[in-house]
């Protein structure tokens, strides 16, 4: 125990904590139980005092289709004094209407007043307005054109205007509402901030921490949201690339996504590019940015957005994600189904069924589909027919970037590799996945001497048949693992259980699970 007099109030993700003075970033990381990834930088704020007493002319408008930012006219009205008074109320408001000309949210009670007869109004304002004269009848209207109306609004009319992201407010329907309402603060003006992976760092009384950020997958890009998933398979993002409005990992730059998600770019929100040069980079949008043909949406940040502001390039930051990925080769049926039991999902059994099949494939493959759905088909082998191998990270990590693609093992816990042919104790595969076509396969790792028996061989540039894998059952030291000269060669890695590839025959497929990620 400690003496509370000498104790310190902080905030860790958004949760205050008392800890005794002198504790550091460990000790309210381990006090909390806060979401923190061996390595990554944690974030903290230093607030300046002024900055929550001063009020804000700018607001933003938090919404089931996006955020938008309005601004408050300069003249003070009784329509401003109510809004200043009562904007953080003004949360979870349904569409009550919605025209060509205006969008009105609510009900709720105030004490608007209002006039009768037609006013005039210009295209993105907003107003009280007491429908039918009746304050407990009060909504927020969004004007969305020029035009005029009678909306029982005061006589001071409209106090505020759109002034970003127009269009989020033009795509709201019937079904959609107000999340939240918050001033916007410029982020330098917030306060001082640190961005440390120093975990031994002092805090103080009233410095807010952020450890990690937190994801909500959008429902309309599966296929992204899988993209998300593998990036982030190891609970970090890679601060790759920082400019003024976003932050980005290019870990899998170069990799094709399919576009799903046509959504504003808010601050907060999560989207990779699809098409061009850098598809397959992920970005999380520092500021707002508008949308584009050639970024989509597969979600957004729900926690810990202060966090990615701060980052500097070169740092990981811890992520979560909302729901959790589904992805179940690797295990066997008994732990998939135990798993799938917990989130309500039926599972059907295929190929190999008995409780030790080991998965190689889940039917629908992504997790919202999943989900949506409540019913997975898994494809089971006999554990006997999968192959545990240990590849070489260090000595060739260009080759292994294209063949953890081509294998879809950068994607997956099981990767595929169907064999071309066998011939005299070797194996040659084709990857289905063409990796080659965006992946460089330049000479590394060449081997001297002799290849190994159970030594996996990749043919690389110098040779016409860039991208074929291969392994020989015996020693050579005439050719590489693919049938190629030494030069044409690189050593990605090795085969641990060679026995298992005796009974292998063209058209059959060969799975493949680094030892690494199995013992994890």
């Amino acid at each position: 125990m400690f003496d509370t007099s000498d104790e310190i109030t902080v905030e860790i993700n958004g949760y205050e904590i008392k800890l005794p003075e002198g504790s550091t970033l460990e000790d309210a990381i381990k006090v909390s139980n806060a979401p923190y990834r061996k390595g990554t930088a944690v974030g903290i704020l230093i607030e300046k005092e002024d900055v929550k007493a001063k009020s804000s002319r700018e607001y933003k408008v938090r919404t089931s289709k996006g955020d938008f930012r309005i601004e408050l006219d300069e003249n003070t009205s009784s329509s401003t004094e109510r809004w200043l008074d009562n904007y953080d109320k003004y949360s979870d408001l349904p569409v009550r209407w919605v025209s060509r000309n205006a969008i009105a949210f609510g009900p709720f009670v105030s004490d608007t007043g209002s006039v009768r007869g037609n006013m005039e109004f210009g295209a993105f304002e907003l107003m009280f307005a007491a429908g039918g004269g009746d304050p407990d009848n009060t909504h927020l209207i969004f004007t969305r054109d020029k035009h005029v109306a009678e909306y029982g609004a005061p006589e001071e009319g409209t106090f505020a205007k759109v002034i970003s992201a127009k269009h989020v407010l033009l795509d709201l329907g019937k079904s959609d509402r107000i999340l939240g309402i918050e001033p916007f603060v410029e982020w330098e003006e917030v306060g001082e901030h640190i961005f440390t992976t120093d975990l031994s760092t002092k805090l103080e009384a009233g410095m807010k921490v952020f450890t990690y950020v937190e994801i909500e997958i959008d429902p309309e890009a599966p296929e992204g949201a899988e993209h998300l998933f593998a990036i982030t398979r190891d609970g970090t993002f890679n601060v790759d690339f920082v400019s003024s409005s976003f932050i980005s990992d290019h870990r899998f730059l170069g990799e094709i996504v399919t576009y799903e998600n046509f959504e504003s770019r808010s601050a907060g929100s999560v989207f990779v590019r699809t098409v061009g040069y850098g598809s397959g980079k992920l970005f999380i949008a520092t500021d707002d940015r508008t949308s584009t043909i050639m970024h989509s949406v597969v979600g957004h940040v729900v926690k810990g957005l202060q966090l990615a502001k701060m980052t500097t390039s070169g740092q990981k930051i811890t992520i979560e994600t909302s729901p959790e990925p589904i992805m179940l080769p690797g295990i066997s049926h008994m732990e998939a189904e135990e798993k799938m039991k917990a989130v309500g999902v039926e599972v059907v059994r295929k190929g190999y069924t008995e409780d030790e099949g080991f998965i190689v494939r889940q039917d629908p493959e992504t997790t919202i589909d999943i989900l949506r759905s409540g019913k997975v088909t898994l494809t089971g082998v006999d554990p006997g027919h999968l192959v545990k191998i240990e590849l070489y990270d260090e000595l060739a990590p260009k080759t292994l970037d294209f063949f953890r693609h081509a294998t879809d093992l950068q994607y997956k816990p099981v990767g595929v590799l169907p064999v071309l042919m066998t011939y005299e104790n070797t194996y040659i595969f084709k990857a289905e996945k063409e990796a080659e076509k965006y992946k460089e396969i330049l000479p590394e790792n060449i081997p001297k001497g002799v290849v190994s028996a159970g030594e996996i061989g990749v043919t690389n540039q110098a040779a016409k048949r860039a991208g074929m894998v291969g392994v020989k059952a015996e020693d050579s030291d005439l050719f590489g693992p693919t049938g190629e000269k030494f030069t044409s060669t690189n050593i990605i890695g090795k085969v641990i259980e060679m026995d298992k590839l005796k009974t292998l025959k063209d058209g059959d497929i060969m799975y493949v699970i680094e030892s690494s990620r199995e013992d994890e």
